[in-house]
């Protein structure tokens, strides 16, 4: 892949901008003391772990933590709902890895509600686990980088861009405490990505030119009749309960999920800022109430006329893949979610270990180490960064337009209220629909000027 050019583009200028956004306040606060499980220094206490969201990854996290080090403990549970975190315990207690690691009195420690975040990190944790629907993260993450404990944030960081520079900021309160934050686009920790990606970095396909990028999968958390909502129910519960449906809890699929692709296109580009998207969207099945798509299709717009074409969607009884090509000006890689190989000049084939380490073990291990050596780890600028990616493609989908990097940063999208009032009403927003003004949730820096 060729080198950036010495002139910085305006892409550049953004990105430095941004990479400042997550990591310019640790000079400013050096002087300043702040409590920490390490701070420069190796330890060797008995870590105590919590976890904020108790589902299908906040239960696959605990497993990961629990098994990345030897001297840790399950101390703290938080759900919106108990039964939800009790559920999770009894598959801890089962895990012959992690069922002797939980901390005496752990029963007294599982907390429900939508507040049940800061009653975790009240408990006395070192480490927190944070899963809960991807709307929530940037408040969690505010709220444990606050009380100097070491996040792993699954991804993504946040579902507007609103949401992304909060947890930009908070990341440069964390840099300056000394907090590790982890990343979840486990992807990057990969073997085979790891050993596919620095062959690509080192120029073995030459410059990449184009890249096309796959998820297809069945859907995921399909939502529920109106009819089935529980008597006296709320508007807010009952999409928190559903929270895959609906934007601004979930980001939509390209951003929940896809941001899997979109995070190692990004990889692929040595995480410089995209030009520009455009593509298309929608939904070809109802879906009741919920409003996101079933399919993307972006075209992401990168330097030197590279073009990125990232394709999405949850079909049922259809054919599924998960997989990347990489096309450059000396041969072809391909990326599958347990294979690697380069054909060209340079040919190449990843082999599997005799003893494969898993990609959400290995990530769990390097967080855990760098938290013991006292040498911090810190992923935020990353996740951030590939977040927006998502976002940019989403709501390029959304609008119909073509976006830039510039415009979608300084624009105004905020779909996460600030105010979540478990027992009001929340009415459902449109789904999107290209072209129509009421539909949408975005206004850019030129609708600004055309209103003045």
């Amino acid at each position: 892949m060729s080198e950036k050019p010495t002139t910085p583009s305006p892409a550049e200028t953004t990105r430095r901008s941004f990479v400042k956004t997550a990591g310019a306040a640790a000079a400013a606060s050096a002087a300043i003391g702040f409590p920490s499980v390490t701070f420069g220094a190796p330890n060797d206490k008995k870590l105590k772990i919590g976890v904020v969201g108790t589902g299908g990854r906040g239960g696959g996290a605990m497993l990961n933590a629990l098994a990345a080090d030897d001297n840790v403990e399950l101390f703290a549970m938080g759900d919106l709902y108990r039964v939800e975190a009790e559920k999770k315990l009894e598959m801890v207690r089962k895990s012959p890895i992690a069922k002797d690691k939980l901390a005496e009195g752990l029963d007294g420690r599982i907390f429900d509600g939508i507040d049940s975040y800061k009653k975790v990190i009240d408990s006395g944790v070192d480490v927190i686990l944070l899963t809960t629907p991807p709307g929530f993260r940037p408040t969690h993450f505010k709220a444990a980088v606050d009380a100097g404990i070491h996040a792993f944030v699954e991804k993504p960081c946040a579902t507007d861009i609103a949401g992304v520079k909060d947890f930009l900021e908070t990341a440069k309160l964390a840099e300056s405490k000394g907090i590790s934050v982890l990343c979840g686009f486990c992807y990057r920790y990969s073997e085979q990505g790891r050993a596919l990606f620095e062959r690509l970095h080192d120029g073995a396909i030459g410059d990449i030119v184009s890249v096309h990028s796959i998820y297809n999968a069945g859907p995921v958390k399909a939502m529920p009749e109106a009819s089935s909502r529980p008597d006296g129910m709320s508007d807010t519960e009952w999409q928190i309960s559903n929270w895959y449906n609906f934007p601004w809890l979930s980001g939509d699929g390209i951003v929940e999920q896809g941001c899997h692709n979109v995070d190692r296109v990004a990889w692929a580009f040595k995480d410089a800022d995209p030009i520009a998207a455009f593509g298309t969207g929608g939904r070809t099945r109802p879906n009741n109430d919920g409003a996101i798509y079933d399919h993307f299709s972006i075209t992401y717009e990168y330097a030197n006329n590279a073009h990125a074409h990232v394709e999405w969607r949850q079909y049922l009884d259809s054919y599924n893949f998960t997989g990347d090509t990489y096309y450059g000006t000396k041969g072809i890689a391909k990326f599958g979610t347990s294979s690697a190989e380069i054909l060209g000049e340079n040919a190449w084939n990843w082999r599997k270990p005799r003893t494969p380490k898993s990609m959400y073990d290995l990530e769990h291990e390097e967080f855990f180490a760098a938290i013991r050596s006292g040498n911090r780890k810190d992923d935020a600028a990353w996740i951030g960064h590939s977040t927006t990616v998502a976002i940019l493609g989403r709501t390029a989908c959304y609008s119909g337009k073509r976006i830039t990097w510039e415009d979608m940063w300084k624009a105004e999208q905020k779909l996460v209220p600030d105010v979540i009032d478990m027992n009001g009403k929340m009415p459902i927003a449109p789904l999107r629909i290209p072209g129509v003004p009421e539909t949408q949730d975005t206004t850019f820096p030129e609708d600004n000027q055309n209103k003045a």
